[in-house]
């Protein structure tokens, strides 16, 4: 019997993405992450996901949901982001290789929304763009044997979980299996996927920065369709991933001076320049620098990647109102300089 193995054309660049990623998964597991930050991040992560499909409520209320307290909002709202805590809270008990946990966490996130909640569609369904249906899924009566043989792949296959995780994605969407819900389910599962290989995913706000760049989740999930094959979805996610982990700091319990020779001195250079918080315009500015790219990859990437400074809206890293300012590590290292 000849087994189903998705379409994908990896380059080399794509290769070179999964090292990279590789690599700064490998950074941020030696140095640790916070339970603040853990905290944060999984309620961005809820949020990115469920805004995605509408959802309006922000980080404040989801924080609230989260604690007990009364929010003013949809009902129907409180009850996606109820489900979704509940969901991502047993992240470390489901097994991706099993197509019934992604039934029952399916039915733990449409719980109260869905009649059909953890159960195949019956029915068929199409994907809406502005004005015409973009994607028209296969038919119901065929769902079950599509996901039996991607679960399948997905057991046998050699690929590396970042790039497996990605062709799922690309594959749950494109036989989008469930009456709703399809897109929530489909950013969790590979969140659970990459999970699998690091314990670092659980903590990471990938969905948040899907959300950033909506548009191109979009695109490259269109694309990949008309192509027939899942690499431009690949591409984009693997860019994602490693945007993710830009922006998010390696927490460490202080700064020693065994630390401090490791901060080159361009990050030296910023962070003696940052007052207060300041755009990447005032930045570039107060450093006398022209070139965007060599302040991007000599002065302000390396800062976060170190935990030194932080984004002011890190879920919309690419907003015009977007700043920077000090982390309690930054300042630590600026006050030990200064001495």
């Amino acid at each position: 019997m000849k087994h189903y193995i998705p379409p994908c054309g990896i380059t080399l660049e794509m290769l070179s993405l999964v090292a990279s990623i590789a690599e700064a998964v490998g950074r941020i597991q030696a140095s640790g992450m916070d339970l603040r930050l853990r905290r944060i991040n999984r309620i961005r992560t809820i949020q990115g996901s469920l805004a995605i499909e509408g959802n309006t409520l922000d980080e404040r209320q989801i924080t609230a949901i989260l604690e007990g307290k009364r929010v003013a909002a949809p009902p129907r709202e409180i009850q996606e982001v109820k489900n979704a805590l509940a969901v991502y809270e047993k992240l470390p008990e489901w097994d991706p290789l099993r197509e019934g946990d992604l039934l029952a966490a399916h039915g733990m996130l449409m719980k109260g929304l869905l009649d059909s909640a953890g159960r195949y569609r019956r029915g068929g369904v199409g994907v809406m763009g502005a004005n015409e249906i973009v994607h028209l899924a296969p038919p119901a009566s065929r769902v079950p044997e599509l996901m039996g043989n991607l679960f399948q792949w997905l057991a046998q296959t050699d690929f590396h979980p970042l790039v497996a995780s990605s062709i799922f994605h690309y594959e749950f969407e494109f036989i989008h299996p469930f009456e709703d819900g399809n897109g929530r389910m489909g950013r969790f599962w590979q969140s659970l996927l990459l999970y699998q290989w690091s314990p670092v995913f659980e903590h990471l706000p990938i969905e948040s920065m899907v959300f950033a760049r909506q548009q191109d989740y979009y695109d490259a999930l269109n694309h990949s369709t008309q192509a027939g094959d899942s690499a431009p979805f690949l591409d984009f996610m693997l860019r994602t991933i490693e945007a993710t982990l830009e922006v998010t700091p390696q927490v460490t319990p202080q700064v020693t001076p065994q630390v401090t020779p490791q901060v080159t001195p361009q990050v030296e250079a910023l962070l003696a320049a940052l007052r207060g918080e300041m755009s990447r315009g005032e930045l570039m500015a107060a450093l006398n620098l022209s070139d965007r790219n060599s302040f991007r990859d000599r002065y302000l990437r390396p800062a976060l990647k170190a935990g030194l400074i932080e984004m002011t809206i890190p879920g919309k890293p690419t907003s015009r109102s977007q700043k920077y300012r000090l982390t309690e590590t930054g300042k630590q290292l600026v006050g030990e300089n200064l001495q």
